[in-house]
């Protein structure tokens, strides 16, 4: 799942830029981590930047041993050798997705600028592979738009990566004007030299993109989350599609029955079967109650499916109308148990009377897939948790499971609007004690 930003919660960005030093990886084996700009070994983080670019920038903070640290860099559409110009309302880097393209040891990062204007056509969109180098991202290469050119296709509407043929090379997949395209590597400085597949069928819009490997060979498979458009039917679908050396059309699963909002996810294996399991959140079925679905993997692809709810045994709450539960989503081992746990965000639940204060949830993972067995809730009245309860908090907006102290248990990032906090990861899950705050656009920087 790609990054997109939240307008929901109030960005404290920083400006300024620190110079880096760095040397070069000591091959030219691809980055270990897909998002290590620098290739010093450590992931890095970059989010949406508006301090100083009419048109949108990104600010990198780079990693650590400890996790984020205090190196970053702005980069936009005026920076040297980046293709097209900073102009108003670009939205450049509202959507990334990354990886090591070129295979030279550094993390690259695909960007879209969705606002882009082409050849006279309102908002086409545009994508770009910024480069990274032992400085951070350096320069940028133009994806051709191989969708319809129009106004409002805003190609780069999303955006993932993997190795969906299996050949070994990062590909990227894209989505422009309600199709899905796939770009096969190796893609470079000098431009993309594979082929690339549209991935469409009738009565189906393609809104947004998880990449993972949900069966067993080396290929990664694709879903796309799309509105299904056929006379007398609203509704949202996620299209399977196998990856291989020929891409292939596989499953429907419907999402949301009564609107065409998709929602997004990911793709972990839950149960340790070793198959991926897709899991869809969905903050906005049935009037924003919310729901998450997973899909289990198989041999051939995804099989049956579950629809977690508030209703559902063992997860705190009740299903109310704009709770928004499963909004956002992320996957991580909080317990050390070794099986990923979901974090689920709920970020419109009134909590003691205040609307929109919000929540997440944690869902344990296990033999049996996800389940609301000994799952967590935590909002702003749970004990420990910094920061007055308030409305509009929007606590759970964005939610990130990450290991950032590397000590076996993943850690959970949570924005809100009074505060975003990273709450410790231990041998009983997540906990409060020593709950600390973080800068709200640095949890929207960690990619999935």
């Amino acid at each position: 799942m790609r990054m997109r930003t939240r307008t929901a919660i109030a960005a404290l960005l920083t400006a300024g830029l620190v110079p880096l030093s760095g040397t070069a990886p000591a091959s030219a084996a691809p980055a270990k981590h897909a998002d290590d700009f620098n290739g010093d070994g450590y992931r890095d983080y970059v989010h949406t930047w508006w301090g100083g670019s009419a048109g949108g920038g990104l600010r990198v903070t780079f990693g650590t041993a400890n996790g984020p640290g205090t190196a970053t860099q702005l980069i936009d559409q005026g920076s040297p050798g980046v293709p097209g110009a900073d102009e108003t309302d670009d939205m450049f880097g509202e959507v990334r997705a990354a990886a090591d393209f070129d295979r030279d040891g550094y993390g690259d990062l695909a960007v879209a600028a969705l606002g882009e204007d082409v050849d006279g056509r309102e908002d086409q969109g545009a994508v770009t592979i910024l480069w990274g180098s032992a400085s951070g991202l350096s320069g940028g290469t133009s994806v051709p738009n191989k969708g319809a050119k129009q106004s409002f296709g805003h190609f780069g509407q999303d955006l993932a990566t993997g190795d969906f043929n299996g050949d070994g090379k990062p590909d990227l997949a894209a989505v422009s004007a309600s199709k899905a395209y796939v770009y096969r590597g190796t893609l470079t400085r000098s431009g993309t030299t594979g082929s690339v597949t549209t991935l469409d069928k009738t009565s189906f819009n393609a809104e947004a993109l998880i990449a993972g490997k949900v069966t067993k060979d080396s290929a990664t498979d694709l879903v796309i989350i799309g509105e299904v458009v056929s006379p007398g039917v609203r509704a949202a679908d996620a299209w399977f599609i196998k990856g291989g050396s020929t891409l292939t059309s596989g499953k429907t699963l419907r999402v949301n029955k009564s609107a065409t909002e998709g929602g997004d996810g990911l793709v972990a294996d839950f149960d340790k079967d070793g198959y991926g399991d897709i899991a869809i959140g969905n903050g906005a079925d049935a009037k924003h109650k919310g729901a998450v679905s997973i899909w289990r993997g198989g041999s051939t692809g995804p099989g049956t499916s579950t629809r977690l709810t508030q209703a559902s045994s063992g997860v705190a709450g009740t299903p109310e109308a704009e709770d928004n539960f499963g909004a956002d989503l992320s996957a991580g081992d909080t317990n050390g148990d070794g099986y990923p746990d979901l974090a689920v965000g709920a970020y419109g639940e009134a909590v003691d009377g205040s609307d929109y204060a919000g929540g997440v949830h944690i869902l344990r993972g296990g033999s049996g897939g996800v389940t609301g067995t000994a799952s967590q809730w935590f909002a702003r009245n749970s004990p420990g948790i910094p920061g007055a309860l308030d409305m509009d908090d929007y606590f759970g907006a964005t939610v990130r499971l990450r290991d950032t102290d590397r000590d076996g248990f993943a850690d959970l990032y949570v924005t809100g609007t009074v505060g975003s906090l990273r709450l410790s990861g231990s041998s009983s899950g997540i906990t409060t004690a020593g709950a600390t705050a973080v800068d709200t656009e640095l949890v929207g920087g960690f990619l999935q």
